[in-house]
C-alpha cells in the first residue's frame, strides 16, 4: 500500500514526519513524502521516496512581524498551490496531510477519491482551553477562545483563497471557497491525528469527534548515529552545559544574540554550547562551543538545560529528554508551546525575544540550573511521553480508514 504524506514549512515543520515516514516503512507500507526542495536530503535519510513540492525557500516561520508572517505565507501557499496536484498526482492509496497541506490536498481527494487523513503537528481547532496558537497567548475565557479558534481559521483560509481557486480550476471541479472546504471536512469528521504528548496538550473535551493526540513522531535517527567528536570532547570536559540556540528563527541577529547567550552563560557560571541555525549564533572560548544541526534525541539528555524559541520539535525534544528549558519566543505558535511548557513547570516563565537581555537570561538560567523543580517537572513529563506511541496510533488509523492491515 502506498502512503504519501504532505508537508511544508520550516525544517521543524517537516522532520518530525521523517520519522513517522520511517516507522511506516517499518509497518510495511511503501512511504513517500511530499515536501519543498531544501528538505530532499533529509528524506531520502530516511529511507523515503522525495517528492518535490515547488514554493520558496522564504517559509512563514522564517519572520518575525505578523504582517509579514501573513503576506510571506500567502505567498509560499499560492507557490505551493502551483505544483501541488503534480507533486501529489502519482498514485497513492492514502494522503496523510499536515496543517499546512490539508487546504490543498482536500481539493485532492476530492478529485480522485483517495482517502486522506489530518496528521497535525499544532492543535488548530477551535476550543475554549485556550486561544487560537499562532494568533494569541493568553487566555480569553472559554467562550472568546472558541471564538478567536474559528476567526483565526477564517484568516488562515483567506490565505489558500488564490491557490485553492486555481487548483480547483485545474482539477476540473466547480468552484468552492476553502472555507466552504473546511466546513465539509469538519462535518464529515475527517480524522485529524495531532503529533504532540497529551503530557503537554491534552485532547481538549470540546474537540468534535475525530480530533485525537496521539504523542509526538520524533525526527528519524539514523541507526548508529553519533554526536561530533569535538562535541563529544566539549562535553567531557566538565559539567553538563546549556545549549542556546533559535533554530530556523532570528536571521541576521545573531553577533547581538551570541553576546547576550555568552554573557549570560558566564554571569551564572554555565559552560554552554551555541546552535548557530538561521541566526548565525557562534563564540569561542574554552567555556562555549559553537556546533550546527545534530541530532536533539542524542544531545539533549546531556545538557542541564536547553534555551530556545519554544518551535514544537524543540519544545517536545526537550520534554522528552527530562531537561528543563528557557524559553525565548519569537512567533507564530512559538509562545504557545512557550506557555505550556511554563504551566508544566519544565520551563520558566517565557522570555518575549525583543526583550531578551543578559540580565533576564542569566537569571532564567540560574533558576533552572540551581533549583531543582523545573527538573523534576520535565523529568516526569518526560516518563509520560515514554509510553507514548504517536506512529503506531497512526499505522492503526490507516488500517482502519482502508478496512485492514498493509
Amino acid at each position: 500500500m502506498r502512503i504519501l504524506i504532505v508537508a511544508a514549512g520550516s525544517r521543524g515543520d517537516v522532520a518530525p514526519y521523517t520519522g513517522l515516514g520511517a516507522e511506516l516503512r517499518r509497518a510495511g507500507y511503501d512511504v513517500a513524502l511530499a515536501t519543498t526542495e531544501p528538505f530532499a536530503t533529509l528524506v531520502r535519510d530516511a529511507g523515503l521516496e522525495f517528492r518535490s513540492l515547488a514554493a520558496g525557500t522564504r517559509v512563514p516561520g522564517g519572520v518575525t512581524g505578523q504582517r509579514d508572517m501573513v503576506r510571506t505565507a500567502a505567498t509560499f501557499v499560492t507557490e505551493l498551490g502551483d505544483g501541488f496536484a503534480d507533486a501529489v498526482a502519482v498514485g497513492s492509496d492514502v494522503l496523510l496531510l499536515s496543517a499546512s497541506t490539508a487546504p490543498l490536498g482536500w481539493h485532492l481527494t476530492e478529485a480522485t477519491g483517495t482517502p486522506s487523513l489530518g496528521v497535525y503537528l499544532q492543535p488548530t481547532a477551535p476550543t475554549g482551553d485556550f486561544p487560537p496558537v499562532v494568533t494569541a497567548s493568553r487566555s480569553l475565557g472559554r467562550p472568546a477562545n472558541r471564538a478567536t479558534g474559528r476567526i483565526a481559521l477564517r484568516m488562515a483560509d483567506r490565505v489558500y483563497t488564490q491557490a485553492v481557486a486555481k487548483l480547483r480550476q485545474r482539477l476540473g471541479l466547480p468552484p468552492a471557497s476553502p472555507s466552504e472546504m473546511r466546513r465539509r471536512q469538519e462535518q464529515a469528521n475527517w480524522p485529524i491525528l495531532h503529533g504532540f504528548s497529551p503530557a503537554l496538550v491534552p485532547r481538549p473535551p470540546d474537540w468534535r469527534t475525530g480530533l485525537d493526540v496521539v504523542g509526538n513522531w520524533w525526527p528519524h535517527l539514523a541507526a548508529g548515529a553519533r554526536l561530533p567528536a569535538g562535541l563529544e570532547d566539549f562535553l567531557g570536559a566538565g559539567p553538563r552545559p546549556v545549549l542556546i540556540g533559535f533554530g530556523s528563527m532570528a536571521s541576521g541577529e545573531g553577533e547581538r544574540l551570541s553576546g547576550i547567550a555568552v554573557r549570560a552563560l558566564r554571569r551564572a557560571g554555565l559552560r554552554g554550547i551555541l546552535q548557530s541555525g538561521s541566526a548565525g549564533l557562534a563564540a569561542e572560548g574554552d567555556d562555549v562551543l559553537t556546533i550546527g544541526d545534530v541530532p536533539h534525541a542524542l544531545l539533549f539528555p546531556r545538557l542541564a538545560a536547553v534555551v530556545h524559541h519554544a518551535g514544537a520539535g524543540t519544545s517536545a525534544a526537550a520534554l522528552r529528554a527530562g531537561v528543563p528549558a528557557v524559553t525565548v519566543p519569537v512567533t507564530a505558535d512559538q509562545p504557545f508551546w512557550a506557555g505550556r511548557l511554563a504551566s508544566l513547570g519544565a520551563a520558566t516563565g517565557p522570555i518575549p525575544f525583543r526583550s531578551l537581555t543578559t540580565e533576564r537570561l542569566a537569571d532564567a538560567l540560574a533558576q533552572v540550573t540551581k533549583g531543582q523543580a523545573h527538573g523534576r517537572a520535565a523529568a516526569a513529563a518526560a516518563k509520560s511521553m515514554a509510553t507514548e506511541n504517536g506512529a503506531g496510533q497512526v499505522v492503526e488509523a490507516i488500517q482502519q480508514l482502508t478496512g485492514g492491515p498493509v
